[in-house]
């Protein structure tokens, strides 16, 4: 089975968020073709939590885990570890209230 890009992932990402009015922009622009892919849910509160995907070695699934939560500035210190590790990591940050960010939605954990 042929693999997305990562640009095309992010592309169809922020194209179902904006469908759903969910403000969403790229932070880190990664490698296009293999960028790892990490994802800031902000609440507007002062709070945020951050979550990237894994890979099961057992099942082959990939799956999105919780990175990190809790106030904002703690999360971001979070994504920017990740972000000094990978220099070719995504980074999307997603604003919304209630709290949507979509990753556990069909089609968006390939």
């Amino acid at each position: 089975m042929a693999r997305l890009t990562t640009e095309f992932w992010v592309h169809a990402y922020l194209a179902r968020l904006r469908l759903l009015q969910i403000p969403a922009f790229v932070v880190a622009h990664g490698d296009n073709h293999a960028g790892a892919v990490l994802v800031k849910l902000n609440t507007l509160d002062g709070q945020a939590r951050a979550f990237s995907r894994t890979f099961d070695l057992m099942t082959g699934e990939r799956r999105w885990m919780e990175l990190a939560a809790g106030a904002e500035p703690e999360v971001d210190a979070a994504v920017e570890r990740q972000r000094r590790s990978d220099p070719d990591l995504w980074v999307i940050e997603v604003e919304d209230r209630e709290g949507r960010h979509l990753l556990e939605e069909e089609g968006l954990a390939e």
